[in-house]
């Protein structure tokens, strides 16, 4: 008997599908007779039926496991009198028939939320009714509405959430005050982009002695939320079902009422706010000699943006720093302390890759304008500093207390991405490599080591595609990236629901206390993917075996670690998606213009070019690099074409055409049109190659000129010719091939 398995299914707009095996090996390919019954993300029980003609196993479904009850999304059309909905995410194969009875207020056209009523079998469609209808198509946020609801991201806070929000104070009580260190005095302020609303942390330094050292005080104060969200309530429910903000262009979808994340847990300027302090001694090194941890109320003494900060500190005299005249030697000593804090990070083997981000700037209709790269400055880096030797001292505060909570964990390279890393490197002549229990500081030492090379991307990328995704687990690993032994979040509770348990935790701690996580749903489907991933790496127990209290308070810390790593995921997804659509709508625009770029990413099916102008990513398929076989090598990362040697790689430049733009799927497709690789990427010839350029060096220039003229000749004579004609053409010039060839053996 075959093996059985479960899974779950990724429909693929083609019609097609794929089982994702629970066990983590490959996808087991669904041909479209057995999508019928099916619809992406149904769990399913299959089994092996075949090996198809291209050598794919494929997938026979023995039981539909468990439904998906997600709303789809789509518009609603009517045809022949039928009214049906078409999915906009193209997985779901099938349109789905509405009832006129259960179309409600909806119009032709219009953007809906369907439910199914009746799934979908062997010999009907699926059946569904309109739960919401969203709008036109091209309402300006369509795009955002249509995303919430694709990823589930919860967007509406409930009415208990919202009435409890109603009832808190608008300012900072003198009730609230009892028990803390007051900080009003000291010129604590807010570093932060030009365009964020709510405002977390606050930043001070001041020069100090350590021992007989140099050294200063800094000071990290951070919105106290856990003050007005208590644990349990109808706000901290909402809270941890978002478990984030999730950020869109021109819309942000808060973890928390506006009440608290743009007033009362926002550090504004000029008013007294509640706040959690990490105050640490750093010495020259960049060393945290020692911290405490203590509640406090502050009061901000000025909102400054990057820019601002970057400008007053590469000119002290300048008109900015004149403006700020009272502020501008405190900036100064918080910038000795990233210098400090700087080193010690390149001393431990922290990571520092350098990456473009950018950010899309939208009109009044929400569509973009222009992409720009975020432009990262000493006081972006500044407060990246601060805050991440605040989040160590939480670490190891409760560490220390031995309470449990969630650390921020990154693991190194799986074995198997290891191996890869070896080979390439090995591959690309670089007597360097990495242990078979690798450390922070073998990369940071192949990073420098590489600087200058005009392949330093692709070798950065490869390094960074090695890495684990970070997670949160009660189970402390470190951090590889960081090189840190332990880490967490502490410095973001407006916006991440794990820094707020974090300082749930430090204040139970302080108050000689445990605290308890309180009974809080975590369903959902990502949590359960998630789940079983991490099982299967081994990282993490997908249904934790516990015993008595201790176990069951690692279990319910286990699962909030995985919820709230799930909709990071989510909310990563969701952002990606809206971001993808704009950028298919903006280059829509630009059909048929060419622009130059760079390969980021090499695969078997083709590249992935970014453009150097628009920043906007799309994909030149293998069969419009030329006319030959491209091979994959998984290795070198690169496509190297077989006849002429040429190889396209990470960083390659290359000139495209804008050929089509795929709004539902979200793709864009480039035409190869010129190769502008460097120097180091050129092609070169294999030794076959090589051979049949030296045979034919021997030939005399009037037989090459003669070649070139006649090839003219008939590539001019075939662009003249239709298609259909050109084929007619091919078809008699081989017959009269093999008539000839006939002749000469019967001769």
């Amino acid at each position: 008997m075959l093996e059985e398995f479960e899974g779950t299914v990724l429909g693929h707009r083609d019609g097609h599908g794929f089982i994702q095996k629970d066990d983590g090996s490959s996808d087991i390919y669904l041909p479209p007779n057995e999508m019928r019954a099916v619809l992406h993300r149904d769990r399913v029980r299959a089994r092996v039926a075949r090996t198809d003609n291209r050598g794919r196993p494929e997938g026979k479904v023995l039981e539909i496991v468990e439904r998906r009850d997600h709303p789809i999304i789509g518009r609603l059309l009517q045809e022949n009198g039928i009214w049906l909905v078409a999915p906009e995410d193209k997985r779901y194969g099938q349109d789905i028939i509405i009832p006129k009875s259960a179309t409600g207020p909806a119009k032709p056209g219009q953007v809906v939320v369907v439910g199914l009523t009746e799934p979908p079998s062997l010999y009907g469609q699926p059946v569904g009714r309109v739960t919401e209808v969203l709008g036109e198509v091209d309402d300006p946020g369509m795009e955002i509405e249509i995303a919430v609801r694709k990823y589930g991201v919860p967007h509406e806070f409930s009415a208990a959430c919202l009435d409890m929000a109603k009832g808190l104070p608008d300012q900072v009580l003198g009730a609230d005050l009892k028990g803390r260190v007051d900080l009003r005095d000291v010129p604590l302020v807010t570093i932060d982009g030009e365009d964020a609303r709510d405002f977390d942390d606050a930043v001070y330094a001041e020069p100090t002695k350590i021992g007989r050292r140099k050294g200063w005080r800094v000071l990290v104060a951070i919105a106290d939320v856990s003050h007005y969200v208590q644990s349990g309530s109808a706000i901290d429910v909402n809270a941890f079902d978002r478990a984030t903000s999730v950020y869109f262009p021109r819309r942000v979808i808060p973890m928390l009422p506006e009440k608290l994340s743009n007033g009362l847990c926002s550090l504004n300027p000029d008013v007294d706010r509640l706040c959690m302090v990490c105050d640490m001694m750093i010495d020259a090194q960049g060393d945290v000699a020692a911290y405490q941890f203590y509640p406090a109320v502050m009061h901000s003494h000025a909102r400054f943006t990057y820019t601002e900060v970057a400008a007053i500190l590469s000119n002290t005299r300048g008109p900015q720093a004149l403006d700020r005249a009272e502020r501008v030697q405190n900036l100064i000593h918080l910038h000795d302390v990233y210098r400090a804090l700087l080193g010690a990070r390149q001393r431990r083997g922290a990571m520092d890759f350098e990456t473009t981000e950018t950010q899309i700037i939208c009109d009044e209709q929400g569509r973009i304008e222009k992409i720009v790269p975020r432009v990262r400055n000493d006081a972006h880096r500044l407060i990246e500093e601060a805050m991440l030797a605040a989040n160590c001292c939480s670490a190891d505060f409760i560490m220390q207390a031995k309470h449990p909570g969630l650390f921020r964990v990154h693991e190194g390279p799986t074995p198997e991405k290891l191996e890869l890393l070896r080979s390439y490197l090995k591959a690309l002549g670089l007597n360097l490599s990495v242990s078979d229990d690798p450390q922070p500081s073998e990369f940071q030492a192949i990073t420098k080591a590489t600087e200058g090379r005009p392949d330093v991307q692709q070798i950065h990328t490869m390094l960074l595609r090695s890495m684990q995704q970070a997670i949160y687990t009660p189970t402390n690993s470190g951090h590889f990236g960081l090189a840190f032994e332990a880490y967490t979040h502490f410095t973001s509770p407006i916006r991440r629901y794990p820094d707020l348990l974090v300082h749930r935790v430090i204040k139970a701690i302080l108050s000689k206390k445990r605290y308890e996580l309180p009974q809080l749903p975590v369903p959902g489907e990502a949590h359960a993917k998630l789940s079983r991933r991490l099982a299967q790496r081994g990282r993490a127990p997908a249904a934790p075996v516990v015993k008595g209290k201790a176990g069951a308070t690692q279990s319910a810390w286990e699962a909030a670690g995985l919820h709230c790593s799930a909709n990071e995921r989510r909310a990563d997804e969701a952002s990606n998606d809206v971001q993808a659509w704009l950028k298919c709508k903006f280059m829509r625009d630009h059909l048929g213009e060419e622009y130059a770029g760079v390969v980021s990413a090499v695969t078997s099916f083709g590249l992935f070019v970014t453009l150097d102008a628009l920043y906007v990513e799309g994909l030149v398929h293998i069969t419009e690099l030329s006319g030959e076989y491209f091979r994959f090598d998984e290795v070198r990362q690169e496509l190297r074409g077989e006849r002429t040697g040429i190889r396209y790689a990470i960083g390659s430049r290359v000139r495209i055409q804008v050929s089509r733009v795929d709004l539902d799927g979200r793709k864009i497709d480039f035409r190869l049109v010129h190769d502008d690789i460097e120097r180091s990427m050129r092609p070169v010839r294999s030794e076959r190659n090589d051979r049949r350029s030296a045979i034919s060096e021997g030939k005399s220039q009037e037989q090459g000129r003669g070649a070139k003229t006649k090839g003219a000749k008939a590539a001019a004579d075939a662009a003249r010719l239709s298609p259909i004609q050109a084929l007619k053409s091919a078809v008699k010039k081989a017959v009269a091939s093999k008539k000839g060839k006939a002749k000469k053996a019967r001769r």
